[in-house]
C-alpha cells in the first residue's frame, strides 16, 4: 500500500527570518493549511498533487507561510509564553504543580505500600492549595504520567457525559456515540454521522471550558457549519463561550504538555 502521508522538518526562509517547521505532504489533503501544533510548532500541510517532490513542497510551503507570517509569529510568541508558564509548574513529580479542573494542585507522591495495595489517586485539601495524592502500589509498573492519564481519562469521560446530559435534551439533540481521546489539534469534533469526540485533556481546564466544548459539539448536531445560526445556538447555552474558547487557546501548550516530565 502506498504511503498517503509523509512528514519532515524543514527551515523556511521568511521575511522575518528563518523558521523551523514541519511539512506534511498528504494525498488526502485538498488545500494548503498552516496550523500551530503543540507537537510540531508550525505545521504546513500540502496536498500531494500540488508538489511532486520534497523540494517543490518546501518551496510551496515557504511561499504560503510568508503570506501568513505575522499571524504565525503571534501564535509562536504565545506558545513561548505558555512554555514559560508550564516551566513554572515545576517537574511532574512530588511537589510539582499540576492543573486539574482549572486549578493548580500540588502533586504528592506516596510510595511504600504493601503488595496488596493498588495505586490510587485522591484529591485532597491542604493548607496552601489542593493536592493530588498519588499512592503507588508496590507492584505498580506504570510511570507517573501513565498513572495520571488513566485517572484523568475516567474523570474526563464522566464530566463530558454530565454536560451532555445537561444540554442535549434542551438543544433537542442526541449523539450517536461519544468517545474521549487524545486529539492534538481539536478539543472536540462532530462527524456527520452524529458521533462526538472529545479530548481527555479538557478535564485539566476549568469546568466552564469543558462545558463550552461540549455545547459546541452538540450544537453541530443542529448546524454542521459555523455560521451565525450555529453561534446563536452555542450562546443560548453558554453566553460566555468566547471567554472559554480564548482560555483554551491561551493554555493549549500547557494542557498538551501537562504530562511531560518537564525536567
Amino acid at each position: 500500500m502506498a504511503t498517503t502521508t509523509t512528514e519532515w522538518r524543514a527551515t523556511l526562509r521568511l521575511p522575518g527570518g528563518r523558521l523551523e517547521c514541519t511539512i506534511r505532504r498528504s494525498v488526502r489533503a485538498r488545500h494548503l493549511r498552516l496550523t500551530v501544533d503543540p507537537r510540531h510548532t508550525a505545521l504546513v500541510t500540502i496536498p500531494a498533487r500540488a508538489a511532486r517532490t520534497k523540494g517543490d513542497a518546501e518551496r510551496l510551503a515557504e511561499s504560503f507561510v510568508a503570506e501568513r507570517e505575522p499571524w504565525l509569529r503571534r501564535h509562536l510568541d504565545r506558545q513561548a509564553r505558555q512554555a514559560e508558564q508550564l516551566a513554572e509548574f515545576g517537574p511532574l513529580d512530588d511537589g510539582g504543580l499540576f492543573r486539574f479542573r482549572g486549578e493548580p494542585h500540588r502533586l504528592r507522591i506516596v510510595t511504600g505500600g504493601t503488595a496488596r495495595q493498588r495505586t490510587t489517586i485522591s484529591r485532597e485539601g491542604a493548607d496552601e492549595s489542593d493536592e493530588l495524592v498519588v499512592r503507588i502500589g508496590a507492584g505498580e509498573r506504570r510511570d507517573l504520567a501513565s498513572i495520571l492519564e488513566a485517572w484523568l481519562r475516567v474523570r474526563a469521560r464522566a464530566a463530558v457525559e454530565q454536560e451532555i446530559d445537561r444540554h442535549a435534551e434542551a438543544l433537542g439533540v442526541s449523539p450517536a456515540a461519544v468517545t474521549v481521546r487524545d486529539a492534538r489539534t481539536r478539543w472536540g469534533s462532530c462527524s456527520r454521522a452524529g458521533r462526538l469526540s472529545f479530548s481527555w485533556r479538557l478535564i485539566l481546564a476549568p469546568p466552564e471550558a469543558l462545558e463550552t466544548v461540549v455545547v459546541h459539539e452538540l450544537a453541530h448536531l443542529r448546524v454542521f457549519g459555523h455560521g451565525p445560526g450555529f453561534w446563536e445556538i452555542v450562546a443560548s447555552r453558554r453566553p460566555d463561550h468566547r471567554r472559554w474558547r480564548r482560555w483554551l487557546r491561551e493554555h493549549a501548550l500547557e494542557l498538551h504538555g501537562a504530562l511531560d516530565t518537564r525536567g
